[in-house]
């Protein structure tokens, strides 16, 4: 059964960071490509950034060069550090698997929350 569990998510201040975590379970993470998407509240699922099984990334316009995605395939987490956090970022942040677009949620994914406030 396929499980992401995502955490980190905090109430912060414009110009703050927070690194989110996602473990992973019930499939090959090292073979699999990541991402993480968002909602922000009443808006649709927003790509934000994924991440090859070689390491490589790609990111939304709206967060490049603020924030940074990674992996750990030995303990099997993804992780996304973001720094200089708008308002605008405000929303449940997922881990998915596959790439861009395309990438989907566990079932019954609860995300973590993120907020950006002052």
């Amino acid at each position: 059964q396929v499980q992401l569990v995502e955490s980190g998510g905090d109430f912060v201040q414009p110009g703050g960071s927070l690194r989110l975590s996602c473990v992973a379970s019930g499939f090959s993470f090292t073979y699999v490509h990541m991402s993480w998407v968002r909602q922000a509240p009443g808006k649709g699922l927003e790509w934000v950034s994924s991440i090859s099984m070689g390491g490589s990334s790609s990111y939304a316009e709206s967060v490049k060069g603020r924030f940074t995605i990674s992996r750990d395939n030995a303990k099997r987490t993804l992780y996304l550090q973001m720094n200089t956090l708008q308002p605008e970022d405000t929303a449940v942040y997922y881990c998915a698997r596959g790439w861009g677009n395309s990438a989907e949620r566990a079932p019954q994914a609860q995300g973590t929350q993120v907020t950006v406030s002052s």
